[in-house]
């Protein structure tokens, strides 16, 4: 007699597939170029809490409002005194505001990277037409523009009320463009400095703690020992001194070649020559950051 298997199929068996909607996709293939443009629009608005929750936007939005408030205090107390000069130049008013700058610096570089690799989603990143130099370079010019943005909008501010003031339109756009120059090459190396530090940790809190200390700390030490050489009537050791931070690195770069006043100690500040070493040794640092995250994530990519 014969036995049915049990796993069998019983005769009239009324098993049918159903067609329930998936589709292979025909349209256009946009390619690296449009994923890379879209990762970096995605990584800037989220730098300032754009499609994000309300909490998200508080602290960005908060840093910015500091960063244009007292440009446009200078420029009502130009206009109604009718001076002749703005008294803080372009290309140092950054500078003063440097630790906002930090700050922004240390909250949103972790934002941007931590997250992803926290949550391992890079990987996914890498399984669309989208390679390690296309990531890094979205984050990194995300981030960048969003610094420029930062400290770009308040040198508007003073320039239009230079104008509105009756100051002289030469003289303000040269000095202007002397201070976008100086926020452009700030902006690029904080960020590159912010991403690499967070780029270490999947820990957002980690991350701010450690960007805060590097950029901190760095200017304290430094203005430390330039105020001891100067102490000491050692004021040939100043500018050297003053390529150890970030912060004194730009402020050395916009007295040495863009006509800004130096805030080291005693106002001595590098000379044409040191400047040009000053620049290199920004965009040196720079590229340093630029290939560091790119090893990093060939790395988290596996």
């Amino acid at each position: 007699m014969a036995v049915e298997h049990p796993l069998a199929t019983p005769a009239g068996d009324q098993t049918r597939i159903h067609n329930i909607g998936y589709r292979s996709y025909d349209g256009p293939r946009l390619g690296r170029a449009y994923a890379r443009r879209s990762l970096y629009s995605q990584s800037l608005r989220g730098a300032y809490g754009l499609g994000r929750s309300v909490k998200s936007k508080v602290l960005p939005m908060l840093l910015f409002a500091v960063m244009c408030v007292p440009a446009a205090i200078m420029v009502a107390v130009a206009v109604v005194t009718k001076a002749h000069e703005l008294p803080v130049s372009y290309s140092r008013y950054a500078l003063l505001l440097q630790a906002v700058i930090s700050l922004y610096v240390a909250s949103q570089a972790p934002q941007s990277v931590s997250r992803d690799l926290r949550f391992k989603t890079v990987p996914l990143y890498f399984s669309r037409p989208i390679e390690t130099a296309d990531y890094v370079q979205a984050k990194f010019a995300a981030l960048a523009s969003a610094l420029f943005v930062l400290t770009g909008a308040p040198l508007l501010v003073l320039y239009v009320g230079s104008l509105l003031a009756k100051m002289g339109f030469a003289h303000q756009t040269k000095e202007f463009g002397q201070g976008l120059v100086t926020v452009a090459l700030l902006s690029l190396l904080f960020a590159g400095i912010g991403l690499v530090i967070a780029a270490v940790t999947p820990r957002r809190g980690f991350g701010i703690a450690a960007v805060i200390a590097v950029l901190t700390i760095s200017f304290g030490a430094v203005s430390t020992l330039q105020a001891i050489a100067n102490a000491q009537n050692s004021a040939g050791a100043i500018p050297w001194i003053g390529l150890f931070s970030p912060a004194t690195l730009i402020d050395g770069v916009q007295s040495s070649l863009l006509g800004g006043k130096s805030g080291y100690p005693g106002g001595v500040g590098p000379s044409g020559g040191e400047g040009l070493v000053y620049v290199l040794v920004t965009l040196g640092v720079t590229a340093a950051s630029y290939g560091l995250l790119t090893r990093r994530y060939k790395k988290v990519g596996l």
